[in-house]
């Protein structure tokens, strides 16, 4: 694990990854593992894996289940980036209901040799103020084993639990942003609250470097939009106030589970500041947006998870597009009208987008193992 005094938090596009489930609420290691391959995408796919985060169903599984897709992923990242030349980062969320299994879960993170972790204080049900279980329960367990490992917060209104406030008080999150080992926050709402953090953290005095990573994936194509036109100058200087100009350091998107390469290329391109790519690739990633939202009478209804890994299964990924218990998921003729919508959008992106950046799987991968299943608690 490298030195905390060395690190500096990674940029780019963190991928929270879907946990493949068999039917039965079984983790199902080879086919877990092919979506690490894929979502990695030989290097133009993402530059972290997120493992066991609200798009792997965290609050769904036991605590046996989130450690075993937290070991998977690391240990698949590790092989793949030996294979590809470059490093790619594996983030385990330790997240559970329960303080003790939250510690329990860092300290596994920790024996894994993970490269970071990721806490939702807000979701832990029996915790008390988020500054102090960083600090006293968060610092205590590292202070003890005598080792360290750079944390992440994760603020998403959704995931909170009963009682406790939707999102993190900013002036809790400048305490817990001093503390040497926490390195940045994930943030899953609109641009104002992302711009909340923003600028605090444009004033924080800190020893070392606190990003922001926007956790509401399709905002980057908004905030990095360059200033053409009345419109578009009136919509950058709101921007830049709103952001106190400090931009996200990267973004966190669930889609890029089925859409690897086309967000790598859709953060580059907003980083860039390249209108035209910007407006194509906005468009490519809106459309699976779009895929995954039904009619239920008068309302909407977007089971994103399902979805995702519905996608994945029509790829050849995976076999098994099961969710867990309470996910919401696809009724059979929604499941069928979802598998023409995204090959439709993989024919679509294979038309208008640059050689290159359409996300592709290759199914016959080298294995050197022999195939397994792991059991978790769906």
């Amino acid at each position: 694990m490298q030195a905390l005094s060395e690190y500096l938090p990674r940029p780019g596009l963190s991928t929270p990854i879907v946990t493949i489930l068999s039917a039965k609420g079984e983790i199902l290691e080879d086919e877990q593992r092919a979506a690490v391959r894929y979502m990695i995408q030989g290097g133009r796919g993402a530059d972290i894996l997120f493992a066991a985060g609200t798009t792997g169903e965290w609050d769904r599984m036991d605590n046996r289940g989130r450690q075993a897709v937290s070991r998977i992923v690391v240990d698949e990242c590790r092989r793949t980036s030996l294979k590809i030349g470059r490093r790619i980062e594996a983030w385990v969320g330790i997240t559970a209901h329960t303080r003790a299994d939250t510690l329990a879960n860092l300290e596994y993170a920790i024996d894994l040799d993970a490269d970071a972790v990721v806490i939702a204080p807000l979701s832990i049900r029996d915790s008390g103020s988020p500054p102090d279980f960083v600090e006293q329960e968060i610092g205590g367990v590292l202070e003890r084993l005598g080792r360290t490992i750079p944390v992440f917060l994760y603020d998403n209104a959704d995931i909170a639990a009963p009682g406790k406030a939707p999102h993190l008080h900013t002036r809790d999150v400048k305490k817990m942003a001093r503390l040497e080992y926490v390195r940045g926050v994930k943030v899953t709402a609109g641009k104002a609250v992302l711009g909340n953090y923003t600028r605090a953290a444009s004033h924080f005095k800190l020893s070392h470097e606190f990003a922001i990573y926007a956790g509401d994936p399709y905002l980057i194509f908004d905030l990095f939009a360059p200033a053409d036109g009345i419109a578009g100058a009136l919509r950058h200087r709101w921007n830049r106030y709103v952001t106190q100009r400090s931009m996200p350091y990267g973004v966190v998107a669930g889609p890029s589970n089925v859409l690897p390469r086309e967000w790598q290329r859709g953060w580059r391109v907003c980083r860039a500041g390249n209108p035209d790519l910007m407006s194509l690739y906005n468009a490519a990633v809106e459309e699976l947006r779009a895929a995954c939202t039904f009619k239920r009478g008068s309302k909407s209804y977007s089971p994103v998870i399902a979805c995702y890994k519905a996608a994945l299964k029509e790829l050849g990924v995976i076999a098994s597009d099961a969710v867990a218990r309470e996910t919401p998921a696809l009724d059979a003729a929604q499941r069928r009208e979802f598998a023409t919508r995204v090959r439709a959008i993989f024919a679509r992106n294979a038309e208008r987008l640059e050689p290159g950046w359409v996300s592709e799987y290759d199914a016959h991968p080298a294995l050197d193992r022999a195939p397994g299943v792991l059991r978790g608690n769906g």
